[in-house]
């Protein structure tokens, strides 16, 4: 068993979730963690097909031989990534009929599925990970979609969590590098909490940072190795992917582990369900982001915002009316993507007063912000080259959008989360569009 002294650090912080069992051929403890964290608890598998192959009849056959199995398995079909809240209420309906814990095999839909199911019922659940595939095991809340809309619903987070290294190096490669990806957005998510925090906007979480960013340059620094399943390197990268679940369920909220690069998978998700069309992962989606998060940085690190001129940045500024209008004007008129724009977008609008004031802070932190940020932050070049090692999408392209399309959507996804990111910055100096066309220019 591997049980780092980051994960342990963090597992006695955290809400919910009170053991991770990290290491090889640790499936067959599942039945001793039931009892000790479940007491007088009986189990009910949930899979899907590919999980149950995975794991999930290892999982059952420990559980049937410690007399620990409470009702037959449950195994879900495949949900359109449009509507994943179908399955929602297939697994709340099994669940509702008895008073078994549920053992969730899989990786991100599975983990979510019966996370909200289990939440609503008030039961606490077990995730047994198929996939190194993203960061939402630990997390507090589960990212559904329903009725073309992704959302985060408040659920708790998994009692335990269990994660097998010798099953998750055998998932197919492409979901390895999905869950790099997903890692490797906490470096510009992390600078967007920086400039937030200096912006006066949301102060920095010492715990929350520490989970996340102290460990993650050795969680992401060589993907050659794990692309390899050099087992070290699987063990950091893994906690890396549990230490940002943890980290939100911690704080609450997906402010640790996620930035803008995390709004454009969200706006493509949404365009995609709207449309009908195919998506791709989330990590690829977020992947890509991320390189072009962190040239827009680039762009933005090389203007002087310590000589900016608020009072001309501030006359340029809409009030809400106007802001309303050009927000419903981009997403279409009246939609549902419309109406969660303008919601988010209202939720942080500020008045030029405000704006003045937040700017001002942003100027005077900027000579001691500006070297920070750097350190923070990764080339857009390095990130193209380390995407491309592990086998993940490196330019808009290879997910199927142009360039024009990534221009057109820093508009829209800085409208659809009220967080406040890079983009924000940039557009309330008036610099966002200008600086996300030579951002492009660099990946």
């Amino acid at each position: 068993m591997v049980l780092r002294t980051r994960l342990a650090a963090a597992l006695a912080r955290a809400r919910e979730t009170r053991a991770a069992l990290v290491g090889t051929r640790v499936l067959g403890s599942v039945p001793e963690l039931l009892r000790t964290e479940f007491p007088g608890a009986r189990a009910i598998v949930v899979a899907d097909p590919r999980t149950w192959r995975a794991a999930g009849a290892t999982v059952r056959e420990a559980l049937v031989a410690a007399g620990l199995e409470g009702e037959p398995p449950v195994l879900l079909e495949a949900y359109p990534l449009h509507d994943t809240s179908r399955g929602v209420e297939q697994v709340t309906a099994a669940l509702a009929s008895n008073t078994c814990t549920p053992v969730a095999v899989g990786s991100g839909t599975i983990n979510d599925l019966v996370k909200l199911a289990a939440g609503r019922l008030g039961r606490p659940y077990l995730v047994v990970g198929t996939a190194a595939s993203m960061d939402g095991y630990a997390a507090f809340g589960a990212s559904i979609t329903h009725e073309g809309l992704k959302q985060t619903f408040a659920c708790p987070a998994p009692r335990v969590i269990v994660a097998d290294l010798d099953v998750m190096r055998r998932a197919p490669p492409e979901l390895v590098a999905a869950g790099y990806g997903d890692l490797l957005a906490k470096v510009v998510c992390g600078a967007d909490w920086l400039l937030a925090d200096a912006a006066g906007i949301e102060p920095v979480d010492a715990t929350a940072w520490s989970l996340v960013q102290e460990g993650l340059p050795e969680a992401i620094g060589d993907p050659a190795a794990l692309a390899r399943g050099e087992p070290a390197v699987w063990s950091a990268f893994v906690e890396g992917l549990l230490l940002g679940g943890l980290a939100m369920q911690w704080t609450r909220t997906s402010r640790p582990a996620s930035g803008a690069e995390h709004q454009f998978s969200h706006l493509w998700d949404m365009q995609h369900a709207q449309t009908g069309a195919a998506t791709t992962a989330h990590g690829f989606q977020v992947g890509v982001a991320s390189r072009f998060v962190a040239a827009l940085y680039e762009e933005m690190l090389a203007v002087p915002f310590e000589a900016l001129d608020v009072a001309v940045a501030c006359a340029g500024w809409p009030d809400w009316p106007a802001c309303e209008a050009e927000t419903r004007a981009r997403f279409g008129g009246d939609g549902a993507l419309a109406g969660l724009a303008v919601r988010e977008t209202r939720a942080k609008h500020v008045t030029r007063e405000a704006l003045a004031a937040e700017l001002g802070r942003l100027r005077l932190a900027w000579p001691a912000l500006r070297p920070r940020l750097q350190r923070q932050l990764l080339s857009s070049a390095e990130m193209g080259r380390r995407l491309r090692v592990i086998g993940a999408p490196d330019t808009p392209e290879t997910i199927g959008h142009s360039r024009g399309d990534l221009v057109d959507s820093v508009l829209l996804a800085q409208r659809i989360r009220r967080r406040y990111t890079v983009l924000d910055a940039c557009l309330r100096v008036g610099c966002l569009e200008r600086l996300a066309e030579r951002a492009c220019g660099r990946l």
